[in-house]
């Protein structure tokens, strides 16, 4: 059975890929405005894969 390798944390993000920004500002019900952003690196998933560059190919 293959070994798949295990997923690379991302290093910009260190896994956590979205937070939420608040705005200074409050909703007509009392909570807070936030904003969401994604971590432009891993594109929001926390994880890197190998680069290819890195990837040995045959022998």
């Amino acid at each position: 059975m293959p070994q798949t390798p295990p997923a690379r944390v991302c290093s910009h993000c260190d896994g956590f890929p979205v937070v939420h920004i608040t705005t200074g500002g409050r909703t007509p019900d009392g909570q807070r405005r936030t904003l969401a952003a994604a971590c432009p690196v891993c594109q929001g998933t926390g994880t890197r894969t190998t680069p290819a560059s890195l990837v040995r190919a045959g022998k």
